[in-house]
């Protein structure tokens, strides 16, 4: 039993289960029901995505120091009460269920879901 950190949208591993999307707004053009069917994600989970302003500061990253910046920003954000919470239930969840979390961003070095991989081991989580 473990979490998968994917690519939202590519296609799904052999007993991944449950595909949760950590994604502040979901994919354009896509009708609501083909979300599952197209592999974007089975349940959307905005809470775990950056802030609009934290994204923006990801996605403008061209140095180590702006990514750095960003990643700063966004381990900040998941220190509230709220976010710390919902890593430690996924981490739990992790040690007796198979399911995944991500992300659309092609390069995971330079997305938050690389970072989010990092919380959820710091929680305790079983990763694939």
């Amino acid at each position: 039993m473990a979490i998968r950190i994917v690519r939202l949208g590519s296609a799904r591993s052999k007993n991944e289960g449950l595909r949760i999307g950590t994604v502040r707004r979901p994919p354009r053009g896509v009708p609501k029901a083909e979300f599952t069917s197209q592999d974007w994600y089975d349940v959307w989970y905005p809470n775990l995505a950056p802030s609009a302003e934290t994204m923006k500061l990801g996605q403008q990253a061209e140095t180590p120091a702006q990514w750095a910046a960003f990643a700063k920003r966004y381990r900040t954000e998941m220190t509230t009460a709220e976010a710390s919470r919902t890593l430690e239930v996924f981490a739990a969840l992790s040690h007796s269920s198979n399911f995944s979390m991500g992300c659309y961003c092609e390069d995971e070095a330079k997305c938050h879901r690389s970072l989010l991989r990092t919380l959820l081991a710091e929680k305790g989580a079983m990763i694939v």
